[in-house]
């Protein structure tokens, strides 16, 4: 009796004595070392941390501890990137209780999420993401996106590319994409992606809009729009005042009637303009005569002199060098011709 009440008392106490706290321990950018130990919820003592490298003389205790409830929850540790291939011990101390555990850190590295994440709409007509990641050479991208807010579209970037394309883009739909990294394989793949960064959008207006939930809609705009409108109407006025603008009010055009209308009348020429329209000047008028050919004698001068002949074309004369030719020309109406000769010549006729 007394040996089935003891093995009672010893089943009873195994199944309610509490499992030691289990550690897990995370590399954080290649900066640090988080430590935790509240997976299986917030412990009822404080505990201790203790923590170093397989070959390192000295055990460093915990400087900064992660507190839950007035509760040490996990500690944070400085970290060399050059030991991440070596064993990590850890202990857990509370009175004469010691909890200690290996860790291998070679694939438990979370990195940042990639940031300054932006979208142009390429020459080739095509939409590239860009994107800035701390380490380049080691690690590898994941970008999902969606079109008009539907089924996310995953898809895997060779390691160390930092840029994504998507072929003709539609002008009429919304893309949204958004990129995580982790360690590649080179460099020891890491089981953790980091978060996903935040969304960039690029909409049918060709805009980029990256969403910040926390950031306020501007307040000022609309004050900012009626500043610039009202600016604009006083200088119109200014202008003006100062005739540096003239309105001209164009006429309708008339239409089409089978009364014609004085152009003046339509046009309300001012008095001035309109006697510009008046013919208030003469001209001389000149008549025009007709000539026909008549034969001249063949009589010739003994002393050489010349022999001209005026004829009258018009009202203003005009004197013709007669040449040795037979023919000249006079007019054949009732003209008048004026033939100048010499005295001797004259006794001959």
């Amino acid at each position: 009796m007394p040996t089935r009440l003891f093995l009672l008392l010893f089943l009873i106490g195994h199944v309610f004595a509490k499992e030691p706290p289990d550690v897990e321990c995370v590399v954080v950018h290649q900066e640090y070392v988080n430590c935790s130990w509240n997976k299986q919820g917030t412990p009822e003592v404080n505990y201790t941390f203790y923590s170093w490298f397989h070959n390192d003389k000295e055990i460093s205790n915990c400087t900064t501890y992660v507190s839950e409830s007035s509760t040490n929850v996990g500690c944070i540790q400085p970290y060399d990137k050059f030991k991440r291939f070596i064993t990590f011990h850890t202990r857990l101390v509370h009175g004469n209780k010691t909890f200690q555990q290996e860790h291998g850190l070679k694939n438990r590295v979370l990195l940042y999420p990639p940031t300054n994440l932006t979208v142009q709409n390429g020459s080739d007509f095509n939409l590239w993401f860009y994107w800035n990641q701390s380490f380049t050479n080691c690690v590898e991208s994941e970008v999902r996106y969606r079109i008009n807010n539907k089924k996310w579209t995953t898809s895997q970037i060779a390691t160390g590319g930092q840029n994504f394309c998507i072929n003709l883009p539609s002008s009429t739909a919304q893309y949204e994409l958004q990129v995580r990294s982790r360690l590649a394989n080179n460099c020891g793949q890491s089981e953790f992606w980091s978060d996903w960064s935040e969304p960039v959008v690029w909409g049918s207006n060709n805009s980029t809009v990256i969403n910040h939930p926390d950031v306020p809609v501007l307040k000022w705009t609309p004050f900012l729009y009626a500043v610039g409108i009202v600016t604009l109407f006083l200088l119109v006025i200014m202008l003006l005042h100062h005739e540096r603008i003239r309105i001209i009010p164009i006429p309708v055009v008339p239409k089409p009637s089978p009364v014609l209308y004085d152009i003046e009348d339509w046009l309300r020429f001012s008095k001035g303009l309109k006697g510009n329209f008046k013919a208030n000047y003469n001209e001389h008028a000149c008549p025009v005569r007709e000539y026909c050919y008549v034969s001249q004698s063949d009589s010739e001068s003994s002393d050489g002199s010349t022999l001209s002949i005026t004829t009258d074309q018009t009202d203003c004369s005009v004197s013709i060098p007669v040449s040795d030719s037979d023919n000249l020309f006079t007019p054949c109406s009732s003209s008048t011709s004026d033939v100048l000769v010499s005295p001797q010549d004259e006794q001959q006729v």
